[in-house]
């Protein structure tokens, strides 16, 4: 069966707010994973941005899970999830170096079933075989400043092309540069790309959930910042490679899994530039 991956990720990418007592509001995007458990059971996983949980004061979030309704409509269902302890601290994982956090939740099964598997999130060696590069094309999908496609609570799918160069090795670049207009509400969104199926141009597609290395697209990572310069938003994004993602994954299993850390170039003496992740706002 063929089945298009950006309606694929549509369906395991959620809305997560918390209101803040006076009229507003913190939201952020998440998307779901599926993945075993250290008991080797299978598990929910959902992954953002950690600045979103961070910036939640409160012991729950809402996740804005969508159902299907017999006529063929959709209706918003956000639920409580848990994400401090009575005491305050941290129920979710973060990756000790990147902006990424993870937090196992437990999904209604029909919402469990839109996880996607963990071997599509973009390994070490994906960016160099898939030869991406600057020009290239990716995708993204968000809830910009907490707006939805519809009142059945979908993301917005915004695409942008890839801004910076290099974009690999992540141990020596784990960022790269998206140019579309980002907003609060995106951060924590997935970045992904999708190969056409042959003899259908501009269709994409995912073979029963359990991909072939190169063979459907990938999640390439996600989204954590926007870049700003005097207050002026300059409509590039921040993606982090989906190497932390993995990590931080692995992290919730075992919290002395290896992480890695980025490694910095040689440089001349003197030698300095500016750069768009200095100037990223979240």
């Amino acid at each position: 069966m063929v089945m298009d991956l950006a309606v694929e990720l549509i369906h395991a990418t959620v809305q997560l707010e918390q209101p803040l007592g006076d009229g507003t509001r913190t939201v952020g995007t998440g998307f779901l994973i599926a993945t075993a458990g250290p008991d080797g059971q299978p598990r929910t996983v959902l992954v953002t941005a950690n600045h979103v949980l961070e910036k939640m004061p409160g012991a729950n979030a809402r996740i804005g899970y969508r159902i299907a309704n017999p006529d063929g409509s959709w209706s918003y269902s956000p639920q409580q999830l848990k994400i401090r302890d009575k005491d305050g601290h941290e129920l979710w994982t973060h990756h000790p170096n990147r902006d990424v956090a993870a937090i196992t939740i437990k999904a209604p099964p029909e919402f469990a079933k839109a996880a996607l598997p963990l071997n599509y999130l973009a390994a070490d060696d994906t960016f160099d075989k898939e030869q991406v590069t600057a020009g290239d094309e990716m995708m993204a999908l968000g809830f910009p400043r907490g707006l939805s496609a519809n009142s059945a609570g979908f993301p917005i799918l915004r695409s942008g092309k890839v801004a910076s160069y290099p974009v690999a090795p992540a141990k020596i670049f784990p960022t790269f540069l998206l140019d579309f207009s980002v907003f609060p509400g995106n951060s924590g969104g997935p970045v992904f790309v999708s190969h056409p199926v042959k003899g259908e141009p501009g269709v994409t597609q995912v073979a029963d959930k359990a991909p072939e290395k190169g063979d459907s697209g990938f999640i390439a990572g996600l989204l954590t910042q926007q870049v700003e310069l005097n207050s002026e938003r300059l409509e590039i994004g921040i993606v982090t490679h989906a190497k932390y993602v993995r990590e931080t994954i692995a992290l919730m299993q075992n919290p002395l899994a290896p992480q890695t850390v980025a490694e910095g170039m040689t440089a001349v003496s003197g030698g300095r530039t500016a750069s768009a992740e200095e100037a990223a706002r979240d």
